[in-house]
């Protein structure tokens, strides 16, 4: 009977105890028995947001990460147009003083060859897209950092042109021109093919007038300049979007044929891009929505990212340091950011995959907040728990801030401005996570920082500590 009846009590205290619990995953801070946390929750959802232009970037020989660049025409129906315009250097054969073949040479095509690489963003199924190529009024030179807002002049006639559908996975088969032998085919990685002119060739390279320009690389840059890469924006149908390409491998290949004495021949020459001489321009036209958002009368309560030199999102935690200031000394156990895409926004554009989280020193200078950062012992291992990656199964961005908000409410820091915004997916850096702004990602995404349930929040756990 004993036993009986200390069973029953022991049941009863059980249940007590779990139904007084809070549901952690409810809360977005999800724990399992080897980590669970004790404290407090506080949740904050009256977080300021505010949508800002992204800063400049340099796309020319300055950038990283030069060989993925964007070429856009993007009709957004949320954000508005974006427009991505290439320049690119070339250079003769080999980069070198190119010598004629001997013989009578006919040119049977010239193709502006450019591989396409992994992160097209937009429509590429209803979309037609219409290239232009241009040659280049300006100089294009090694070691400029040229900003994606700088406009270049070209010369308005067209040296070629190509009207397709974006088939980015696509391999194709070329003809692959082996010398004294039959040509085969063969089967290239996914890439787009522009026919240029022949006389543009004959001009630079392969005709009479080409002489001087053959003698020396610096000849032949100075008589071409470059080429100009811009969608014709009334030729392109659909939403269109925007198409990365690998400009470390853009070339003109040029194909001939070689009559030495009627000993006849084809063969192939490549007039390869310059590396570390390319840029983009990126325009960009807004919708009223987000041209609200930046003029700080929007009343939705949306605030807007995109990558491509797009948008960002300054944020301000005015209640934080004020609460606990009133609570007393606290310890933060974990603190977590969490965003989530407006409903409805994520189709059929995805969201971006990834963000980044900084903030700025007295200069305005960016800077890696404490647990983003590899020089802060609680940041050693930022690439792992700092997060900002999209979560499609939660429809969730997380981010660790337990280190950024322990300083503010102490005032070991001042909040000089922090922000949110896109970042390249796949970088890493020596010193903690990537806080540079990015050209190379187009991605963006729409979220609530006011007036919705699915507005961003801070969780945070803590302990009251005595002193």
């Amino acid at each position: 009977m004993k036993f009986s009846k200390l069973g029953l009590l022991t049941l009863l205290i059980s249940l007590f105890i779990l139904s007084s619990c809070k549901n952690q995953d409810s809360i977005g801070l999800g724990v399992d028995a080897g980590s669970q946390l004790n404290g407090t929750l506080m949740v904050d959802s009256n977080i300021l947001v505010t949508t800002l232009p992204e800063d400049t970037i340099a796309t020319g020989a300055l950038s990283s990460t030069l060989s993925r660049t964007v070429l856009s025409y993007f009709k957004d129906p949320e954000l508005g147009i974006t427009e991505g315009n290439i320049a690119a250097g070339i250079t003769l054969p080999s980069g070198i003083a190119y010598t004629l073949p001997t013989g009578t040479i006919t040119i049977d095509s010239s193709i502006l060859v450019l591989p396409y690489t992994n992160g097209f963003y937009g429509d590429s199924l209803t979309s037609k897209f219409k290239l232009d190529v241009h040659r280049l009024n300006e100089p294009i030179t090694n070691g400029t950092a040229y900003y994606n807002n700088k406009a270049w002049a070209y010369d308005a006639a067209v040296i070629g042109t190509k009207t397709f559908t974006a088939r980015t996975h696509d391999t194709i088969k070329i003809l692959n021109i082996l010398k004294g032998r039959s040509d085969t085919l063969i089967k290239v990685a996914p890439q787009l093919r522009i026919p240029i002119s022949q006389a543009f060739v004959n001009t630079y390279l392969l005709g009479d007038e080409a002489a001087a320009f053959r003698l020396s690389t610096t000849a032949f840059q100075n008589a071409v300049k470059g080429l100009y890469l811009t969608f014709d924006k009334n030729a392109t149908t659909g939403p269109g979007g925007n198409i990365p390409f690998n400009l470390d491998s853009l070339r003109i290949s040029v194909y001939y044929k070689v009559n030495n004495a009627g000993v006849i021949d084809t063969a192939m020459t490549s007039m390869p891009v310059i590396i570390n001489t390319h840029a983009v321009q990126i325009k960009h036209t807004y919708s009223a929505k987000v041209q609200a958002a930046l003029n700080n009368t929007s009343t939705t309560g949306l605030f807007y990212l995109q990558g491509g030199a797009g948008l960002r999102a300054k944020i301000t935690f005015p209640n934080v340091k004020n609460t606990f200031s009133n609570v007393g000394n606290v310890v933060i156990n974990r603190a977590e950011l969490i965003i989530k895409p407006a409903p409805g926004t994520t189709i059929p554009y995805r969201p971006s995959q990834r963000l980044t989280m900084y903030t700025s020193d007295l200069a305005k200078q960016r800077i890696r907040i404490p647990d983003a950062s590899t020089a802060d012992a609680r940041g050693q291992n930022a690439g792992q728990t700092f997060g900002g990656y999209y979560n499609s199964a939660t429809g969730e961005y997380h981010f660790t801030v337990t280190g950024f908000i322990q300083d503010l409410i102490s005032g070991k820091i001042t909040d000089n401005g922090t922000y949110i915004a896109p970042v390249n997916p796949v970088s890493s850096t020596t010193s903690g996570i990537d806080i540079a702004p990015t050209a190379q990602y187009t991605e963006r995404l729409i979220s609530f920082g006011k007036n919705n349930p699915s507005r961003i929040k801070l969780n945070i756990i803590y302990t009251k500590i005595n002193k």
